[in-house]
């Protein structure tokens, strides 16, 4: 059968919310008059939700056997889904299921992926703050043309969604990950609830995790396909400074007779020129290794859908 609308959604112990979700879901999902699925991926909850989810009808359920995290929850559900356009939201009722018609109606003007932006949100104040964080980093490192690029309320084209691979935290920042591979990313302001049930998972570990990974993706963006670039400038900055190290004892030996035997700076510049030809070399390695793989689809790239 094909799917026009996949609904995936990530839960970790939200046993109270799923039921109501669900509901909510069907009730706005069958006023759109298309096909759909529904996926549940239960991150391996401790509270009962998988138990909850079973009880479902005409739902899928992935489940986790212990906490892996969303963005592996995520992928798994994106492999699991069939539809032409793939929705994302959170399973604690904060995301309200009457605004998929919107983010389908800016999926069919083109968009590969349609954030949403919670403008006025109503969660605790600790949450606010690490996300306004983790948005002002995200803006200003990756350059994200969203407000809100941790928001768990979106649409993918499906190609789309089934393209990536995601680790660790990097959920946080697909929307740099699309608009990095050339396709187009737009946001809608979206009504933002309560949370009814629960509690949050998120805190200052997330966002130190978080704010590596984002430090990873840039590297990524930077350097993958040339490691060179990063590994040569590292390698000729410190063997440069060794040399220069060097080049300094040599003329208190030479020119002024002193002892250099036993200075710790000999040593150091000794590390530096080590350490310098090192780095050019796992430039090099990389440079082959990539010159060697050149057929082979770099990570964070997409296949654009046939239009």
């Amino acid at each position: 059968m094909n799917i026009t609308i996949s609904v995936v959604i990530p839960v970790y112990n939200e046993r109270e919310s799923v039921q109501p979700l669900f509901d909510e879901l069907e009730g706005v999902l069958r006023g759109i008059g298309k096909s759909y699925e529904i996926i549940f991926v239960d991150d391996g909850s401790t509270d009962g939700t998988l138990e909850v989810l079973k009880e479902l009808p005409n739902v899928g359920v992935v489940s986790f056997a212990r906490n892996s995290g969303k963005s592996k929850a995520l992928e798994a559900g994106f492999t699991e889904s069939r539809g032409d356009v793939v929705l994302t939201l959170d399973g604690d009722l904060q995301d309200d299921p009457k605004e998929i018609p919107r983010f389908l109606a800016e999926i069919e003007k083109g968009s590969a992926l349609v954030v949403g932006w919670k403008q006025k949100r109503l969660d605790p104040f600790e949450k606010r703050f690490f996300s306004k964080i983790a948005n002002a980093a995200a803006r200003t490192l990756a350059g994200s043309i969203v407000h809100d690029m941790n928001c768990g309320f979106k649409a993918f084209r499906g190609s789309v969604a089934r393209e990536l691979r995601l680790y660790g935290d990097m959920h946080r920042y697909i929307p740099a990950i699309v608009a990095n591979s050339g396709l187009s990313v737009s946001e809608i302001p979206v009504h933002h609830r309560e949370r009814k049930f629960g509690h949050s998972k998120y805190g200052f570990s997330r966002l130190l995790s978080g704010f590596f990974d984002l430090v990873t993706l840039l590297f990524m963006r930077r350097f993958f396909d040339r490691p060179m670039h990063f590994f040569g400038v590292a390698g000729v900055t410190v063997g440069g400074g060794g040399v220069s190290i060097l080049l300094y004892m040599s003329y208190l030996r030479v020119f002024l007779g002193q002892t250099i035997g036993n200075r710790p700076l000999l040593f150091l510049g000794i590390l530096f020129v080590v350490v310098g030809f090192q780095l050019l070399s796992l430039g090099l390695l990389g440079e082959l290794i990539i010159r060697q793989g050149k057929g082979s689809t770099p990570p964070l790239k997409f296949k654009k859908s046939a239009e």
